[in-house]
């Protein structure tokens, strides 16, 4: 056989165990991921809350409880965090909020949530609505790229 023959099969049989090492781990994770799902709608309920602020800080300053930053993983606890400080009740508690979530959450306004321990899934306004997040400003690059489609006449991609 010729050596770049052998090199080409060794390559692809490199890429197919690698493939099915990335099949058997995503399954996993997937399993795992939906009964942290179920979990986590076991025990959601709506909350009448007061948001007082709102900020992405790390887990370790955020003030959470001590648990929550030990069952953290030491590669994520640098990491940012959604967090939101809400009055519920006499109490004033520190939460961690969906992406989505934080986005849409109004500072100083009152909402009903959705909480899951200290998880908040997600939000609707008790006085009138939400308004909507503010659509993000685009790049430069994306401005370019969308006019020079128009000008081509092709459809702008999403």
């Amino acid at each position: 056989m010729n050596t770049v023959t052998i090199v080409l099969l060794v390559v692809l049989a490199v890429l197919a165990i690698i493939l099915a090492v990335l099949v058997f781990v995503g399954k996993r994770a997937e399993k795992k991921q939906a009964e942290q799902q179920e979990a986590m709608d076991a025990v959601k309920q709506t909350v009448s809350m007061l948001i007082i602020d709102k900020k992405k800080m790390k887990i370790k300053d955020a003030g959470l409880p001590d648990i929550v930053l030990q069952q953290t993983p030491w590669y994520l606890r640098a990491t940012r965090v959604p967090v939101i400080k809400a009055k519920v009740g006499p109490q004033i508690l520190t939460f961690i909020a969906d992406v989505s979530v934080f986005d849409i959450a109004p500072v100083k306004k009152e909402v009903k949530a959705t909480v899951s321990g200290l998880y908040i899934t997600d939000m609707k306004g008790i006085r009138g609505s939400i308004a909507p997040a503010p659509a993000k400003k685009k790049s430069k690059f994306a401005e370019w790229r969308d006019n020079l489609q128009a000008k081509a006449g092709a459809k702008p991609l999403k």
